[in-house]
């Protein structure tokens, strides 16, 4: 049996401050991530940025092309950073990526080798955007999914909902912090 990892994608300052108008959100996902470890679940943030003067963002790219006119997300950039209400501790693994899914452009698919992990439990900012993209990369790569429904955010509450309740379960499971947390505390005993 393989191992289960949780990926916390993009929730990253200058991600997460777009995107405050969901008061619990981070609260939940911290529970997630105290889970995770409590139950000795490796938790992997996947975050993005860029190296200066943005060579990886081809001007034709319509999602990064406004990011490398504006100049930000660089390797420096405080927006880069993972939210402090979430961030990594010493043992968890830190992957950067350069397009929307965490797989490409990162290392991520050597790390879960590494780990010999066959689950994924994902979480992030935006569903429509990382998740989506994550999810169907993920499941062509033969993982086992399960989405955190309430781990997750986007702009448009609708696109949201139609991802998570008709799209997702086409290919992961659907769930929420609490019943996965839950179901974790439950396994532990």
């Amino acid at each position: 049996m393989g191992t289960t990892v949780l990926l916390i994608m993009d929730v990253q300052q200058g991600i997460a401050a777009r995107f405050g108008d969901d008061p619990g959100y981070l609260d939940r996902l911290s529970k997630a991530v105290t889970a995770a470890r409590r139950s000795e679940i490796p938790v992997i943030y996947v975050t993005i940025s860029f190296r200066p003067g943005h060579p990886e963002i081809a001007a034709s790219n319509r999602t990064f092309s406004a990011i490398a006119a504006s100049g930000g997300f660089g390797h420096d950039d405080p927006a880069t950073l993972v939210h402090p209400k979430v961030a990594p501790v010493p043992g968890d693994i830190v992957v950067v990526k350069k397009r929307v899914s965490a797989f490409t452009g990162s290392d991520l698919e050597v790390v879960l080798r590494g780990l010999r992990a066959r689950k994924l439990v994902l979480a992030g900012i935006a569903t429509s955007g990382v998740v989506l993209s994550t999810v169907r990369q993920a499941a062509d790569l033969d993982y086992e999914l399960v989405v955190l429904e309430d781990g997750c955010l986007d702009a448009d509450p609708e696109v949201h909902r139609v991802l998570t309740a008709k799209v997702f379960p086409r290919q992961a499971e659907v769930s929420t912090v609490a019943a996965w947390t839950a179901a974790l505390a439950g396994r532990a005993r």
